[in-house]
């Protein structure tokens, strides 16, 4: 697990690095105050598959998941049974590895169309989260998605969630603002207390 987890820090802050060259900046950009000591999490989640009720056919477009953008959560590794819930997801990226030969992430694109996200043996979906939305002041749209589990089998996903430091201080950086005409389109949050609202938003204690 420790060597998982590794593989996907290092491989997260790859992608951060490649983010912020596409920018304008320099490849360490996110790191430092914004995430050179990152918050990451690791869910392991599971969606029931569906079966005939009654001798009736399988429903269909049953939600295993409801639609939610990536925020990040409090723990640092845990087990999920997903049976039905909806939520926004803070955090940077997000990197699944889904269950082979099971198709149920679903992404909306810009047309308002949920298209599927068929799993691809050896690679993972990277869903992009809200604080890098507001970094690059809405160059990069945070990945609304779902899950909708229609197979008779039992699906898991892996899911790591790369985060900011906990007390970082998130707002547009400057090469975002200059990429998008001048204008801050987002006010400033600390991470760590987005979070929390987040978490005692949607979930029920």
């Amino acid at each position: 697990m420790e060597e998982y987890v590794n593989f996907c820090t290092e491989l997260s802050r790859k992608i951060m690095r490649g983010i912020a060259l596409a920018l304008g900046g320099s490849p360490v950009e996110f790191e430092g105050t914004i995430a050179g000591d990152p918050f990451w999490v690791l869910r392991i989640i599971g969606y029931p598959g569906v079966s005939p009720a009654n001798g009736q056919d399988m429903p269909k477009n049953d939600i295993g998941c409801g639609a939610h953008t990536e925020f990040g959560v409090s723990m640092r590794c845990s087990y999920l049974y997903v049976t039905m819930t909806s939520c926004s997801i803070p955090g940077l990226v997000t990197l699944v590895n889904q269950d082979d030969g099971i198709t149920a992430l679903q992404v909306k694109n810009l047309s308002g169309e949920w298209i599927s996200g068929p799993p691809i043996p050896g690679t993972f979906v990277r869903n992009i989260s809200d604080m890098l939305k507001i970094l690059s002041n809405g160059l990069y749209e945070s990945t609304l998605h779902r899950v909708t589990n229609n197979s008779p089998i039992y699906r898991v996903c892996v899911a790591y969630f790369y985060e900011p430091n906990y007390d970082a201080v998130i707002e547009p950086l400057d090469v975002s603002v200059k990429q998008t005409g001048g204008t801050t389109r987002f006010e400033g949050a600390v991470y760590g207390k987005h979070l929390v609202s987040k978490v005692l938003t949607n979930f029920i204690y």
